[in-house]
């Protein structure tokens, strides 16, 4: 093995009821530590502290809120972060945040630090899912892009999907590594027959939405799929939510006003009670239009049960065969959900395990080392077989 290396981490937007990327980062961190390095996470938080865990040294610092984000917080004092990452050291520095933290490329270059940038979503699809118009969403995204890119020893991206925007700009510096999922803890056994009882009664269709309740995600398109299930397709669905975010109670309200039957269960804290969320659904809707990756879908997936996702998405690249792409609609999603449980049980089952047994963790942290150059073999370039 390559030298032991402090690796430390930056990232923003991640809370405690934060989802993909706080997993993320956790196994990332674990790994690299179980790898023999030394990884540190800098984050945000209402107040300083220092702590070691699992996933290795976790130093938060005192971030200003996000408004109307429903929690999320933003390392913006930027002398605070130079100095930490002065007093850290770092062997090697990987930031998840390429928009307010994008100096830190320049700091680590001035240092010779070499510094990796991980991109988490498709700038393009963020910024069109916030209003702009196709053509001006492309164009800011090839100069943010741009930007990314040459302050950056090396810009990762999980999916071929989430490296595209970086290819059309002529990027030569990506590296392609995808994330994982936790095997034991998402599993087809976590199903739980008490659970489904308590969501859904007897003949009833059981579905889930496991997402951070907010505009990029989508999780409005939820309510439009079971409302379509209900009265098209005569499917007597009902719907959990798992999630929390700033537009819960606008969600609420539109299920009553619609009346339909809506359990709205808020962050599960445990990710037992995630897993067994998962397992127990018959379906699961990732309506997210801008995700590079989708944790919580392959997460589905390794708990047996098929999946919906959205075409706009890189989810189609993941899920593969064990789910559906679906039109960016409630009715698009419906149909979708329709063909999957057309699908004999045992095999849909069978089927979104195996697909999920391709993405060990082990093989993602091995892949983000190698991006490092803390392993023996080099990164997969994006595009490369």
């Amino acid at each position: 093995m390559s030298r032991k290396l402090r690796i430390v981490r930056v990232a923003n937007f991640v809370t405690p009821v934060s989802g993909g990327l706080r997993t993320a980062l956790r196994h990332l961190g674990a790994g690299y530590l179980a790898a023999g390095h030394e990884p540190v996470l800098v984050v945000p938080g209402p107040r300083r502290s220092d702590e070691w865990t699992e996933q290795g040294r976790v130093v938060t610092l005192p971030g200003r809120p996000l408004p109307g984000s429903g929690g999320y917080r933003l390392l913006t004092d930027r002398r605070s972060v130079e100095r930490t990452l002065a007093d850290l050291a770092p062997d090697r520095l990987e930031v998840s945040d390429r928009t307010t933290l994008r100096w830190t490329g320049a700091w680590a270059r001035g240092r010779g630090v070499p510094a990796m940038m991980v991109s988490h979503e498709s700038a393009t699809g963020v910024l069109r899912a916030n209003g702009l118009p196709p053509a001006l969403a492309r164009s800011l995204a090839d100069r943010l892009n741009s930007r990314t890119a040459s302050a950056y020893d090396t810009v990762l991206c999980t999916t071929a999907w989430a490296a595209e925007e970086f290819e059309r700009i002529g990027a030569r510096n990506l590296a392609q590594a995808p994330l994982g999922v936790d095997l034991e803890l998402m599993h087809p056994d976590r199903r739980d027959p008490e659970l489904r009882a308590r969501l859904a009664e007897p003949g009833q269709v059981l579905l889930v939405m496991c997402s951070r309740l907010s505009g990029e995600k989508r999780p409005e398109r939820a309510l439009e799929t079971l409302a379509e299930l209900r009265r098209r397709h005569r499917i007597p669905a009902v719907l959990a939510v798992a999630g929390a975010g700033p537009l819960r109670r606008r969600l609420e309200r539109r299920a009553h006003e619609l009346r339909l039957p809506v359990r709205f269960l808020g962050h599960l804290a445990e990710r037992s009670e995630v897993a067994a969320l998962l397992a127990t659904a018959d379906a699961v809707i990732a309506p997210g239009p801008v995700e590079t990756f989708g944790l919580a879908a392959l997460e589905t997936l390794a708990c047996g049960t098929p999946v919906a996702v959205s075409r706009s998405s890189a989810l189609p690249q993941v899920v593969g065969r064990a789910g559906l792409a679906a039109p960016d609609s409630g009715g698009g999603f419906a149909l979708a959900v329709r063909e999957l449980l057309s699908r004999p049980e045992a095999e849909r089952r069978a089927t979104a395990r195996a697909r999920a047994e391709e993405f060990g963790w082990d093989a993602a942290v091995a892949s983000f080392l190698a991006a490092h150059g803390a392993a023996s073999e080099p990164a997969r370039r994006a595009g490369e077989p």
